[in-house]
């Protein structure tokens, strides 16, 4: 299994501005290739403090690339619906040239709702917008003179630059988070898929889902599944806990106060269930979160055990995104957390 750090910014200005938070989360990827994480990863949201930082993930992931010269950047997820397919596929094109090729392309359907408010883009509209953009993007990235007749976006023998550096392209991968259609649909295209346990729910199943319909689609090898967890670190369990729990739970309550009209409307028809989710989240805990898997905490010893038992729960995924600076997490904690990790952490996941 891999191991990479992930910046999500859940915070606005009344907690730190948003120069002091980047500049931090570009200190802490200056250490990623000398602790041996694999990827970079960030996050595309709009308008809230609930991730809004982060409104276009090429940008940062553009300075982390400067940062760490081995590390893969993840955009975990841009999101086709709010874009236009030719602007996404040239950033894309850009952000893998100034890396030397070692972008990997994460795509999502968003899903809070007043950012679909703010756009003036339907809620109903998310499955089709997703789907044909990110259809779009693969093409413009794959060939060249590139002609889409689509209902939401058209453009005639177009050719997007830079061209990939990867070759055809970078590795796609889709956001998912409950429904078992999503993983489907991700392996029956060949496409890498990235998940959260933060519901909780089955996660071995809906990756069994995935590796069934990433084989039955004749794909060769097996896919490749990326989970995303906070983790502190701490030689002592209980002080680890105690230094966590605060920013963990205001995470929490941060993305059920983002996603709250699902509370008030209900859901939609592209978002079956999703007022039960938001439901279900607004009863998580720190505690709840690391019996689910969500959250790795404690001593590395500790760690160990947690990460080596979810993964046999999940049945094995392939790569871990860890969110290392969560909510107002100071850097110089978030630092010692991800040092200790590396030292005593990942030694007993080396292939």
């Amino acid at each position: 299994m891999k191991f990479g750090v992930q910046f999500f910014p859940d915070l606005g200005p009344d907690v730190k501005p948003a120069d002091q938070y980047w500049a931090e989360c570009l200190q802490l990827a200056d250490l990623v290739d000398d602790l041996g994480y694999s990827h970079i990863r960030t996050v595309e949201h709009h308008f809230q403090s609930y991730g809004g930082y982060s409104p276009n993930p090429h940008i940062f992931l553009t300075a982390a690339a400067m940062r760490a010269q081995k590390a893969r950047l993840v955009t975990g997820a841009v999101l086709p619906i709010f874009n236009n397919p030719l602007k996404i596929a040239g950033e894309i094109g850009m952000l893998d040239a100034i890396s030397g090729g070692r972008l990997d392309c994460g795509f999502g359907r968003a899903f809070l709702p007043i950012e679909f408010k703010i756009f003036g883009v339907s809620l109903d509209e998310s499955r089709a917008r997703f789907t044909e953009g990110m259809d779009q993007i693969r093409q413009l990235l794959e060939n060249e003179n590139v002609t889409s007749k689509g209902e939401f976006h058209s453009f005639e023998n177009a050719t997007v630059y830079p061209r990939p550096t990867q070759k055809p392209r970078p590795p796609l991968w889709v956001a998912a988070l409950i429904n078992p259609d999503s993983f489907e649909g991700a392996g029956r295209a060949g496409h890498n898929v990235m998940a959260i346990p933060l519901p909780g729910g089955q996660m071995n199943e809906l990756i069994k889902i995935y590796r069934d319909a990433w084989t039955s689609a004749n794909h060769p090898g097996s896919g490749q599944v990326m989970l995303a967890h906070h983790m502190y670190c701490n030689e002592d369990d209980s002080k680890a806990l105690e230094i966590a729990r605060p920013p963990i739970d205001r995470y929490l309550n941060s993305i059920v106060e983002a996603a709250s009209t699902w509370l008030e409307t209900g859901d939609s028809n592209d978002y079956p269930g999703y007022d039960k989710v938001i439901a279900g989240l607004a009863k998580e805990t720190t505690e709840s979160q690391m019996e689910k898997g969500g959250a790795f905490i404690g001593s590395p010893e500790r760690i160990v055990d947690q990460i080596k038992k979810y993964e046999e729960q999940t049945g094995g995924f392939d790569q871990a995104s860890l969110q290392i600076n969560f909510n107002d997490l100071p850097v110089d904690v978030a630092e010692r957390s991800m040092r200790l990790f590396s030292e005593k952490v990942l030694p007993h996941f080396s292939a």
